[in-house]
């Protein structure tokens, strides 16, 4: 089963946990996600201390095939995120399963 986090969901938890008003909630975590897109887009990688690395990478242009019809489209070049979590990222994920 698939669990979505919405900002909503984010709004919630800080209006929740740190008392600010719904709406201070909402401009922080707006203001959060365009701090990292727009620092990312200029500077072409983003590294947040234990938790990851986001970086942009392009990707050449390439031929694809439906699978369905078999048919050949060119896909054209184009940036891509990636995203490297940090060695306490994954300690943490792993926690439970070696624990």
């Amino acid at each position: 089963m698939r669990i979505n986090l919405t900002k909503k969901d984010l709004v919630n938890q800080i209006y929740m946990q740190l008392g600010f008003s719904k709406q201070i909630s909402e401009n922080l975590i707006e203001d959060f996600f365009l701090t990292i897109i727009l620092n990312l887009k200029n500077e072409k990688k983003l590294k947040l201390s234990r938790f990851g690395t986001f970086s942009i990478r392009k990707k050449k242009k390439r031929v694809g095939r439906n699978p369905k019809t078999k048919e050949s489209k060119e896909i054209s070049s184009r940036n891509v995120v990636l995203f490297k979590p940090s060695k306490d990222f994954k300690e943490f994920v792993n926690l439970n399963e070696n624990g």
